[in-house]
């Protein structure tokens, strides 16, 4: 697929890339321009300037403990101290999206799309959605890294608010080509794949979809179904039923496998969704050693109706990186 078709795709479907200082930017990088030439569509790369974390936590409202004489003159001084760090911090994330701009374009994008923007990474997400097609983010961010433990929230919150594709990078990317689904039967899950049968994005991959629970006719006849699915879009899919525990049977097949991808659903119910939004979101986060592709439910009308902008947090939209949006598929 050439770039230059990528280049003609709509402002509405970017591949975005969300970096930032950590180890994480040159693997975010890469597989956003991975997913970009894949889908023919154009890349952004992100960077945003958190106003919480570029002021030191000393620098609080002094007014109060600061002596009549001085006040004014210490002040005028911390203020002068913010704007220094604000234009640092401005510089430095002009660095970081020039370098990672140089490395996409050595990987063969022609025109990537730097963007800065000053806020909170999650309501900036948020007002940035109806342009994203897929949202590429690190596994750990820049405040993180030495405490993993807090990204886990942050993600997790970008997963909840975000309704599109987050492709979550743990370390260095490299193309998939053993996918693992981990199907459980929801509406999510079925939706996936269904979106993952018209979409060139993991085309050529070898596909296992595995599904965890009892051997029964309940479990068996969506599982083929869904194998159906995929296998007339033209995959080489492998159907399994494992009975235990479902994160150590996910862990455990996709090492016997050698797993490079794994896709799961998000929100919900089931044992599998829990995962990514209850209480253990960031040890499966925190121990995700290959790209996890998670994938929000998008009601019936929205993914077979147009295209709409986000008038309200939680009006939900089309999933846009399968490439066939009102009408419209990818050559």
């Amino acid at each position: 697929m050439s770039q230059s078709s990528a280049s003609a795709a709509t402002g509405h479907d970017k591949v975005t890339a969300c970096i930032d200082g950590s180890a994480f930017a040159a693997p975010v990088c890469d597989a956003a321009v991975w997913a970009s030439q894949r889908l023919s569509a154009p890349l952004s790369i992100l960077h945003v300037i958190d106003r919480n974390e570029s002021a030191e936590p000393a620098n609080g409202d002094l007014s109060g403990s600061i002596g009549l004489g001085a006040r004014e003159h210490l002040l005028e001084e911390l203020a002068t101290l913010d704007e220094q760090r604000g234009r640092i911090a401005q510089e430095q994330g002009r660095l970081m999206l020039e370098a990672a701009c140089e490395r996409a374009t050595q990987a063969g994008i022609t025109e990537p799309r730097p963007r800065q923007r000053n806020g909170e990474l999650v309501e900036t997400l948020a007002e940035l959605e109806d342009e994203i097609r897929l949202l590429v983010i690190g596994k750990r961010g820049e405040g993180a890294e030495q405490a993993s433990e807090h990204l886990g929230s942050n993600l997790e919150r970008v997963i909840r608010s975000l309704h599109r594709p987050v492709l979550v990078v743990p370390g260095e990317f490299q193309t998939p080509t053993r996918v693992l689904i981990a199907f459980d039967g929801s509406a999510t899950i079925k939706r996936a794949i269904e979106v993952l049968a018209a979409s060139p994005l993991l085309q050529g991959a070898e596909l296992h979809l595995v599904m965890v629970g009892a051997d029964s006719v309940e479990h068996q006849a969506p599982l083929e179904t869904a194998r159906d699915t995929l296998q007339s879009a033209g995959f080489n899919v492998q159907a399994s039923l494992k009975a235990g525990e479902v994160e150590a049977c996910l862990r455990e097949y996709a090492k016997e496998h050698a797993i490079d991808m794994l896709v799961m659903g998000a929100y919900g119910h089931s044992r599998i969704r829990q995962l990514l939004v209850g209480s253990t979101t960031t040890e499966m986060i925190r121990n995700a050693t290959v790209p996890l592709l998670i994938h929000a439910l998008y009601p019936t009308s929205r993914y077979q109706g147009t295209h709409e902008p986000r008038r309200h947090p939680q009006q939900h939209h089309l999933p846009v990186w399968s490439g066939r949006r009102a009408g419209t598929t990818l050559q």
